[in-house]
């Protein structure tokens, strides 16, 4: 039981620094102002980690890599401590492993990349119905402008309500099953004992 409560709390922690990595990541991508509530706690809840790291992390096309990199390497780290917290036992090629807990990690970097992409949507959809001049409407919009602009291209609206943040949820709900699929398939690289 303990085992499992030290899982849940570092789990946690882990789960909020990568989500705040992943937000300042898309935030900069999307090029949305930090000169905002959320902005101001993403980039204060980074810093320590994103500004020492961007003397050696270049970016790539425009895109932050000093604040994407910890995310993965986190997510890489938390794998690991929980596989072996519940008793995996390493076996094969270090290579073999190597390549397995870092796949195993992208896979998680990307599911919590759909989990915020998911409640960013959600918060935009409610806010747009219950709260359309709230002080956050204009940034979850914009951060969820360019995923819902394809669906918003097919899907029509029926009496004034736009229904592609439903067709959107509903897609990010598959990409999470054939997340959980491809976490699978990593397992052969690790035996888990």
């Amino acid at each position: 039981m303990l085992a499992n409560i030290l899982l849940l709390v570092i789990n946690a922690a882990a789960g909020f620094l990568t989500l705040m990595l992943l937000a300042r990541f898309y935030m900069q991508w999307q090029r949305i102002s930090f000169r905002n509530q959320i902005g101001q706690f993403v980039v204060t809840t980074t810093d320590w980690i994103v500004r020492p790291l961007r003397r050696f992390v270049p970016g790539l096309f425009g895109l932050d890599m000093a604040s994407l990199l910890p995310a993965w390497v986190v997510q890489v780290l938390l794998v690991a401590f929980e596989l072996s917290l519940r008793g995996a036992v390493f076996s094969g090629n270090t290579a073999a492993v190597l390549g397995g807990l870092l796949g195993m990690g992208l896979i998680e970097l990307i599911r919590m990349m759909v989990y915020l992409l998911f409640a960013v949507v959600l918060g935009s959809a409610v806010l747009s119905w219950v709260s359309p001049h709230s002080p956050l409407a204009p940034l979850l919009h914009s951060l969820a402008a360019p995923f819902l602009r394809p669906f918003r291209r097919v899907v029509p609206t029926i009496a004034n309500v736009d229904l592609s943040p439903l067709v959107l949820l509903l897609v990010l709900q598959i990409v999470l099953m054939v997340l959980a699929g491809a976490r699978n398939g990593f397992a052969p690289l690790l035996f888990v004992g």
